[in-house]
């Protein structure tokens, strides 16, 4: 790469050389151990003669900013002057007013706790990486799939049709290619939602206590968020604003409570959003880890007045890292809804979308949900049974996903007292709800500690 430094200034240009290089050394833009090019390189490049930069070179030299090594090169000594710091400006750019958000801590980003109890965190250990690898470097070929060309926003074809297929197969839902959009997983895939069919103002309706990023997200785009109750049946129909224009649930696995919208409930608010023509989005997320009772049917299958939006991903049933979900939306959207992920960041990483094509058709992530399946389930089941001994909890009842919620009197101080002793478990009251209680993921807990982290968030528990 080009070293670009400025002789701006006056003097001779064997000066302003010598200057631009000290002043590049010493703000710290050429680091220490960096090679230097060849004299006769960079005075090309500056279009001065070699002569300059050699004796610039030398002078830097002698004054210990540079270190010449015979054969190898020249090259950055450790600076002596610190760098300043930069000065920031007296009225540096601002967001626009009301925009209040910040990035919040991830998984990735934090040390894993010893006794790691997070929840939507799947076990890395059980993906078979050696059969994705394998997939993904097949894909990464010249010919694959016009690596020099710019795809369509709708994602990769093959991809689309592997999807409508597996949702036929695990769902019963009756899609085709054209009904998918591929996206870079659930928040992608809301944040098209929301651009597509929402206005500054506009009210969204959401699960309390439910999922922070999407509220979020919502209120970012200039929504006013409103939170609605659940019960044991799901969403709380008859506490929806009037003027909601779109409806946030998770009606096959509760976030975070974990119980199952009846199909009583499900009916109700498709014709609360029929009459109020509102849109209905399905978040889907980790319905394929199931334990004992046969899923509902997706309200999407059960929608006949084109009002639901069907969102799911790959970041539960493979990894977050995959960066994959996808879409199901009504035909009167797809255009709009295309044209916003054009907009926005263009497509997809096709040669995963097709490597995740071939990994759903010829039976891997199937197989893989399997053997999760059996991990996850003995995990779940130890948890139960450790939660349900101690008589001040109430253990809620659920049938998949990948955390379990227990209600209990007090949480925030038990929550705060086990992380002190490695365990991280999360509290209820962080969700927007008005219990408390627990909730405890089994995806990222190390299968040999998760006896001994629950007796310890036992004893946390007695002591309280």
């Amino acid at each position: 790469m080009d070293l670009v430094i400025s002789l701006d200034g006056g003097g001779e240009k064997t000066v302003r050389v010598y200057r631009a290089l000290r002043a590049a050394i010493v703000d710290g833009r050429l680091p220490e151990g960096h090679r230097l090019p060849a004299s006769r390189v960079l005075a090309a490049d500056l279009g001065v003669a070699r002569n300059s930069v050699a004796t610039a070179y030398e002078r830097l030299v002698a004054e210990g900013y540079l270190v010449a090594r015979i054969g190898a090169g020249t090259f950055v000594a450790p600076v002596r002057d610190k760098p300043a710091p930069r000065r920031a400006p007296a009225d540096p750019l601002r967001p626009r007013a009301g925009w209040t958000f910040t990035p919040l801590p991830t998984s990735a980003e934090v040390p894993a706790p010893r006794y790691d109890f997070r929840s939507g965190i799947p076990d890395a250990r059980l993906f078979p990486f050696d059969t994705w690898r394998r997939f993904v470097a097949a894909e990464l070929r010249l010919h694959a799939h016009d690596p020099g060309g710019y795809a369509g926003p709708f994602g990769h074809p093959a991809l689309r049709s592997a999807i409508a297929r597996y949702l036929g197969y695990s769902r019963s839902l009756r899609v085709g290619e054209e009904d998918v959009l591929v996206t870079n997983g659930t928040q992608h895939a809301l944040d098209l939602i929301g651009r597509v069919l929402l206005r500054p103002g506009d009210v969204v309706a959401v699960e309390e206590p439910g999922y922070p990023p999407a509220r979020r997200l919502f209120a970012s785009l200039g929504a006013r968020v409103v939170g609605v109750p659940v019960d044991g049946d799901g969403l709380v129909v008859d506490a929806l604003p009037r003027a909601a224009r779109v409806v946030y649930v998770t009606p096959s696995h509760q976030f975070p409570l974990g119980g199952a919208m009846s199909l009583t409930r499900r009916h109700a608010l498709l014709d609360w959003a029929g009459q109020r023509q509102a849109a209905v989005i399905e978040d889907d997320y980790d319905t394929e880890f199931r334990y004992s009772a046969r899923p509902l049917e997706p309200m999407y299958g059960l929608d006949t007045a084109g009002r639901v939006l069907h969102v799911g991903t790959f970041s539960k049933t493979m990894l977050p890292s995959v960066r994959t979900g996808f879409v199901l939306a009504p035909a009167a959207l797809r255009p709009a809804l295309g044209a916003a992920r054009q907009l926005g960041d263009g497509y997809g990483q096709i040669a995963v979308q097709a490597a995740l094509a071939r990994f759903i058709d010829e039976g891997q992530l199937a197989r893989h949900v399997r053997r999760a399946i059996k991990a996850y389930a003995g995990r779940r089941a130890r948890i139960v049974a450790a939660l349900s001994r101690h008589p001040g909890l109430e253990v809620v009842p659920s049938s998949a996903g990948l955390h379990v919620t227990a209600l209990a009197p007090e949480s925030a101080g038990v929550v705060a007292a086990a992380a002190a002793r490695g365990v991280a478990v999360e509290d209820l009251g962080a969700y927007g709800s008005d219990s408390t209680g627990f909730v405890l993921g089994f995806g990222a807990i190390d299968p040999a500690l998760l006896d001994e982290g629950l007796e310890i968030f036992g004893e946390v528990l007695r002591d309280a």
